[in-house]
């Protein structure tokens, strides 16, 4: 049997771990709230932009902000998010895996965001075009890297995890074209006319166009890092609050081993007393 000086310090051990998952349970929660307000406020500042857009641009399809000298690669862009780091469950591994299911190297290229993600490709074997680390803030995230890319082919396709509650993540597969047009489809309409007649454009109204499209991507696939972002902190939080239970439940049987133990001492040590009683008694007879 474990002694008490033994058993004391496995609750205050256990004590620890029970306060550093609180804490991270409360930066995880506080970090949703934070994304949550973001993604809310570039939704609402694609909306306004696109109410401007949609007056002025000459062609009816997203052109991604090209111009018509742009050279465009006939394949497809392949964008995976995945988290920095190994602490982010099996998400990660299922992302991968069913990305890879729709991945033929002829037709797509792919390009992977997260060290995680770039890892679990490296010891498959799979080489990709291009890696970027997981942005380590929340806010100023620098796209242009992507924007750039994106621009090169003529389709793109993002896997990344997305936040379904607090306790449930998934995955999902979004083309770029299908999430632009999402977002028009939500931007509410200005009654306002912009136009080359009532506005002057420099250097050109095109060009203003191909600039606001180049703005609106960026926006889309900041978007999309956030929802990876928001299901990473949630999958921490489910992490923390699993770990919490867990060392909340051991420490309640750590403290019911005490309680034993320190009753066993205690007769022990009555056990003793008394046979030294007894002893005692049979030398005075």
């Amino acid at each position: 049997m474990r002694s008490l000086i033994e058993i004391a310090a496995e609750q205050n051990a256990m004590q620890s771990v029970l306060g550093l998952t609180n804490v991270f349970e409360g930066l995880a929660s506080m970090r949703i709230a934070q994304v949550k307000d973001q993604v809310l406020n570039s939704q609402k500042f694609f909306g306004e932009l696109w109410a401007i857009y949609s007056q002025i641009r000459v062609n009816k399809e997203f052109s991604y902000g090209r111009l018509e000298s742009d050279d465009v690669l006939d394949k497809e862009l392949f964008i995976a998010i995945t988290a920095e780091g190994g602490f982010s469950g099996d998400i990660d591994q299922k992302l991968i895996e069913w990305m890879l299911q729709h991945y033929d190297p002829a037709k797509q290229d792919l390009v992977i965001v997260g060290h995680h993600g770039a890892l679990q490709l490296t010891q498959l074997g799979v080489s990709f075009k291009r890696y970027f680390k997981l942005p380590l803030h929340d806010s100023n995230i620098n796209v242009f890297p992507l924007v750039a890319m994106v621009k090169q082919y003529r389709a793109t396709s993002v896997f990344y995890q997305t936040y379904v509650t607090l306790m449930v993540q998934d995955i999902k597969k979004i083309e770029m074209h299908r999430a632009i047009e999402t977002a028009s489809k939500q931007a509410v309409r200005d009654k306002h006319i912009i136009s080359e007649e009532t506005y002057i454009f420099e250097p050109s109204a095109i060009d203003v166009a191909s600039h606001m499209e180049s703005t609106m991507l960026e926006i889309t696939l900041t978007q999309t890092i956030l929802d990876s972002k928001l299901a990473q902190y949630a999958s921490r939080f489910r992490s923390m609050r699993a770990a919490s239970d867990k060392a909340d439940e051991m420490n309640g049987h750590l403290k019911l081993d005490y309680s034993r133990t320190k009753r066993f001492v205690a007769d022990e040590r009555l056990k003793e007393v008394i046979n030294g009683l007894r002893k005692a008694e049979e030398l005075t007879i």
